[in-house]
């Protein structure tokens, strides 16, 4: 007679439950979400996002050395111009707030740490927009891909070893590479957002870049709609058959299906974004005592990886990765 299976031995100490984990997070598996103002004299605290701000060139600068100290492998930065227009020039003006960002923590920091561009016309749109209205207000899709074309070089110019395009324009990718290729810039890396939906989840992130969609609309016309699975993995093949160099899925925790399907389909890499609902959410109930934050932050950024993403955009970056350095 065979003995009884005891699958708990191997759970009884730490030190075993370390030995057979089947996921470990490490610090630089995380992307930090940065934030950076035009003409702040000093950082100005974001409500909704707990512990962050809209920075200065010179916190920022400070900030990604402290991420760069605790080991987390990139930061991805987002631009809060002091003027928005229709066609948001500001994404791709040379001296546009992220392309100054750019250019100083390359100065800064070099290859300390990979440096990430989100690529979208939102933050600089005075209606709201990821891209440029037609004349019934909607978004022209192909008048917006000949504005990313311009950001990504820009991005690019101005030091990103990465541009990652968010905007959910049919056929941005391959824009984007064909213009970077053309300028010299073979070696630059997309990551596409191939499976962004058009989530309630957003709120304090466009807090956080002073955006508001003119006229109460929404994004739904382009982003994915949170009912549908397999379109997201046509949206990724398509991705990649434009020059997409990573896959991202966003939100994470709530699209774990679709991550997983992924990484089932793909052999590329795959990050997901746990957005900055999903972070606040967590923040708020651990304020209330609620839940152990700390705790649920890592529980949930470790998940993300067992689903298959070998990078996680998170607020958490800086956070979790001093814990599991200290």
């Amino acid at each position: 007679m065979f003995p009884v299976e005891r699958p708990r031995r191997l759970r009884r100490t730490p030190a075993l439950r370390r030995l057979v984990a089947e996921t470990t997070l490490s610090p630089s598996d995380l992307v930090a979400p940065l934030f950076v103002g035009e003409g702040l004299e000093s950082p100005r605290a974001i409500a909704s996002v707990p512990g962050h701000v809209q920075h200065t060139l010179a916190s920022l600068r400070d900030e990604v050395g402290a991420l760069v100290g605790a080991g987390v492998g990139g930061v991805i930065l987002f631009g809060v111009p002091s003027t928005k227009d229709e066609v948001g020039s500001g994404a791709y003006d040379p001296e546009g707030i992220v392309q100054v960002a750019l250019s100083e923590l390359r100065d800064a920091h070099g290859d300390d740490i990979v440096v990430m561009a989100d690529l979208c016309l939102d933050e600089y749109t005075s209606h709201g927009h990821c891209g440029v209205l037609d004349a019934r207000g909607g978004v022209d899709n192909d008048a917006t891909l000949e504005l990313y074309a311009r950001a990504a070089l820009a991005q690019a110019n101005a030091g990103a070893a990465v541009v990652a395009p968010s905007g959910m324009m049919d056929g941005q990718v391959g824009a984007i590479r064909r213009a970077l290729d053309e300028s010299g810039h073979q070696d630059t890396v997309i990551l596409a957002y191939s499976a962004k939906y058009a989530s309630g989840l957003y709120g304090p992130f466009r807090e956080a870049v002073n955006v508001e969609i003119a006229g109460g609309g929404d994004r739904r016309a382009y982003q994915q709609d949170y009912r549908n699975r397999r379109e997201s993995l046509r949206e990724a093949r398509l991705d990649l058959d434009e020059g997409a160099d990573i896959l991202m899925v966003k939100p994470a925790m709530t699209y774990l299906d679709v991550l997983s399907d992924f990484a089932s389909e793909f052999d590329v890499p795959l990050a997901a974004y746990h957005v900055s609902g999903e972070y606040a959410m967590v923040k708020a109930a651990a304020e209330r005592g609620w839940i152990d934050g700390h705790a649920v932050a890592l529980e949930q950024l470790t998940a993300i990886k067992r689903a298959g993403a070998q990078i996680v955009l998170t607020y958490f970056a800086r956070e979790v990765a001093e814990a599991l350095g200290a």
